[in-house]
């Protein structure tokens, strides 16, 4: 993250975030469990009292069966969208890895495009795996990944591309000595 990155605007998150679960209707409990979190934190979350890790914004994302994207940013109903560099939100990992969010949220679109950087050795964690009928699709630009899915590693250099049905856990680790950049297409079916 550079210091041109927009900062994670966290009551805006924790506002779409309450918006989304109460248009679902769900209580805070039932996000939470099916989110796999806490509701502590998840009610911080929600009041923009907490900034959520990316894997607990996936899980929340998961669980409200919508992606990151949609949680991080309102949606753009124009035709065409420029996401100019410095307006791209950066979402921080622990261990310092990154996700730029690089697609527009467009109305009734489950479609996510992102841009990943891993330091030398940090493992991401592992995602849940999204609804049946999710697809993924992964470009190593830089350095080496390594992409597990459903407990089965698949070691990728830069050039090397990836797609995976997305109701699968994954997960992905930098296990070389360089910083490794990543592109991930991702669309989340909708079950209602």
């Amino acid at each position: 993250m550079t210091s041109d990155d927009p900062a994670l605007d966290l009551t805006a998150l924790g506002r779409r975030i309450r918006n989304m679960r109460k248009a679902r209707s769900l209580t805070l409990a039932a996000l939470a469990a099916r989110a796999e979190i806490s509701v502590s934190m998840l009610s911080s979350v929600e009041r923009g009292e907490k900034a959520a890790t990316v894997l607990v914004l996936h899980r929340i994302a998961t669980g409200l069966e919508t992606s990151i994207s949609r949680l991080v940013e309102d949606e753009s109903p124009a035709r065409a969208v420029i996401l100019r560099s410095g307006d791209q939100v950066v979402v921080p990992g622990p261990g310092g890895w990154t996700r730029r969010i690089l697609s527009p949220v467009i109305p009734g679109v489950e479609f996510e495009m992102m841009r990943t950087t891993v330091p030398p050795g940090i493992d991401t964690g592992e995602y849940g795996p999204h609804p049946a009928g999710s697809h993924e699709y992964l470009m190593v630009e830089a350095g080496t990944l390594t992409v597990t899915l459903d407990d089965v590693p698949h070691r990728l250099i830069a050039g090397d591309a990836i797609y995976y049905d997305g109701a699968c856990r994954h997960a992905y680790r930098n296990d070389g000595d360089e910083t490794c950049r990543y592109v991930l297409a991702m669309m989340v079916r909708r079950l209602r």
